[in-house]
C-alpha cells in the first residue's frame, strides 16, 4: 500500500513533542586512539589518512583501523566544524497566526478576547560563507523573527544577529551577527553543484531537533530532482541526498568530502504520520553563489524575482479529450489573463476572452471552464515548455532587467515575442 508522501521545512521548534525532555538514559562509552590528523590550507582538499598494517594481529590500534572513507569524513567535520553556526529566533506572540487570527476576531466583537498568545521559538542552522562573518541560511528560519541570536561550535556565548537581505523565492536568507571576534569566524569554501555525480559523498552539518552539533552522512541519491521551494513553491532543481536531515538542520550546509559546501539542507519527504522518509533535499551551492552578491547588497531587503504578469492554463495538464475538444496543443503555457501595466502586457500578449472550454465541477461544487483564445507560449529562450512549471522555473531563474524571447502561438500563427522582465505583483493562482 502506497503511503502518502510530504514535503516538510526544517525548522526546528523548541517543543518538539515526542522529542521535548529527551534524555539518554543508557551510556556507551569506547576509548579511541586519537587519529591523526593534519592542518588544512582553507578551501583546499581534505586528504584521506593512509591507511596501515598492524605489526601484529595482537596489537589493534583503533586509529589505524579506520577506513579510508571514515578518516576522510573525520578531517571534513574537524576541519569545518567551526564554520557551523546555530540560529535561534523568536517571533513575537503578535505577529504569530493565533494571534492574527484573533485580532481579526476581536474586531467584530463587542467583548474582549482572552489573550493568552505566546511568542514563538525555532531553532535553525547556517554558516559563514566569507571572512565578514556573512552567514547563509533558510529564509524560513529567520522569516518573520523579532530576535535572531547565533551560537558557534564550541561555544555558549551568544551573539545578536540581523538580517541582511532575504531571497524568498529560493528560501535563502543572509545574516550577520553583531561582535562575533574575528578569529572565530571560519568560512566554509563553497563548491561547485554543477560538477556532482550521483553516488558521491555528502556530509550534513546542523542542529537537528535543537541536537547541537550533530553529523550525518551519506551519498548523493539524485540530480534530477525538482520539488517546490519558496514562498511561490515554483518547483525549482535540488539535490536529492538519504544523509540524515531533520528540523533543526534547516539552513546547514551540506558538504563533499573535499569540505565543500555543496548545497544547504533546506526539506525533507515524510509518510504518514510525519515519519522521516529518509530523503533530504538542498538547495544546490551555485544558487547560493549566484545570490550573494545581490544578498549581500541588500541592506535588509528582500530579493525580488521577475514576473511575467499572467495568469495561465498548463495545457499537459488537461486531459487529451479536453485538448482535443479545444483544439489545443499537447503542451503549453495557455494564457487566460494578462495584468495591465505587467511585463507581458507591454510585450503584446493577449489572455483569452471566451469560457469555451469546460474542466467540470471544482472541489466546492463550482463549474470551471478555460479560455481557449488566448495566447499559447510554447516555448521560453527557444526552451520547449512540456509543462506549466518549465516557464515558472525559467523566469524565476532570471533577473529582473533580464530580457526574454517567447515563442508565442496566436490564432494558428507561430511568432517570437521579447519581454523584458521587472518586479511585478499579480497575486493569482496559477501566475508567472
Amino acid at each position: 500500500m502506497k503511503r502518502p508522501l510530504s514535503i516538510l521545512a526544517l525548522t526546528g521548534t523548541l517543543a518538539l513533542g515526542a522529542y521535548a525532555g529527551f534524555q539518554v538514559n543508557d551510556h556507551i562509552s569506547a576509548q579511541n586512539a586519537p587519529a591523526a590528523t593534519a592542518t588544512v590550507p582553507q578551501g583546499q582538499m581534505i586528504p584521506a589518512l593512509a591507511q596501515s598494517t598492524p605489526t601484529s594481529p595482537a596489537t589493534y590500534d583503533n586509529g589505524r583501523a579506520r577506513t579510508e572513507s571514515e578518516a576522510n569524513t573525520v578531517n571534513v567535520v574537524k576541519a569545518r566544524e567551526n564554520g557551523l553556526v546555530y540560529i535561534s529566533v523568536t517571533e513575537s506572540a503578535d505577529s504569530t497566526p493565533q494571534a492574527q487570527l484573533r485580532q481579526q476576531f476581536q474586531q467584530q466583537l463587542p467583548f474582549s478576547l482572552p489573550d493568552n498568545t505566546q511568542p514563538q521559538t525555532g531553532t535553525g542552522s547556517g554558516f559563514f560563507v566569507n571572512a565578514q562573518g556573512d552567514i547563509i541560511t533558510n529564509n524560513h528560519v529567520v522569516d518573520g523573527a523579532s530576535e535572531i541570536t547565533i551560537r558557534l561550535h564550541g561555544s555558549k556565548t551568544t551573539y545578536k544577529a540581523k538580517v541582511i537581505a532575504r531571497a524568498p523565492d529560493f528560501d535563502l536568507a543572509l545574516i550577520r551577527a553583531e561582535g562575533v571576534p574575528q578569529s572565530a569566524i571560519q568560512p566554509i569554501p563553497l563548491g561547485d553543484s554543477d560538477q556532482l555525480d550521483v553516488g558521491l559523498k555528502a556530509i550534513a552539518m546542523g542542529a537537528p531537533f535543537d541536537l547541537d552539533f550533530s553529523v550525518s552522512e551519506g551519498i548523493i541519491s539524485s540530480l534530477e530532482r525538482t520539488v517546490p521551494v519558496g514562498t511561490k513553491q515554483v518547483e525549482q532543481s535540488v539535490i536529492q541526498t538519504d544523509a540524515a536531515i531533520n528540523p533543526g538542520n534547516s539552513g546547514g550546509p551540506l558538504l563533499n568530502s573535499s569540505g565543500q559546501v555543496i548545497g544547504v539542507n533546506t526539506q525533507i519527504l515524510t509518510g504518514g504520520a510525519g515519519q522521516s522518509a529518509g530523503v533530504g533535499f538542498a538547495i544546490p551551492v551555485n544558487t547560493v553563489k549566484k545570490l550573494l552578491p545581490q544578498l549581500q547588497a541588500g541592506k535588509g531587503g528582500v530579493l525580488q524575482t521577475p514576473t511575467l504578469g499572467i495568469q495561465f492554463t498548463d495545457l499537459a495538464a488537461l486531459t487529451s479529450t479536453q485538448r482535443t475538444q479545444g483544439k489545443l496543443p499537447a503542451s503549453g503555457a495557455l494564457i487566460q489573463q494578462v495584468a495591465p501595466n505587467s511585463p507581458a502586457a507591454a510585450a503584446g500578449l493577449k489572455g483569452g476572452s471566451n469560457n469555451a472550454l469546460s474542466l467540470g465541477a471544482g472541489s466546492q461544487g463550482q463549474q470551471n471552464a478555460v479560455s481557449t483564445d488566448g495566447d499559447i507560449i510554447t516555448a521560453i529562450d527557444g526552451q520547449a515548455i512540456t509543462a506549466g512549471d518549465d516557464l515558472r522555473r525559467a523566469i524565476i531563474g532570471k533577473q529582473i532587467g533580464d530580457t526574454v524571447k517567447l515563442t508565442v502561438v496566436r490564432g494558428g500563427q507561430t511568432r517570437t515575442v521579447t519581454v523584458d522582465l521587472k518586479a511585478f505583483t499579480f497575486p493569482t493562482a496559477s501566475q508567472q
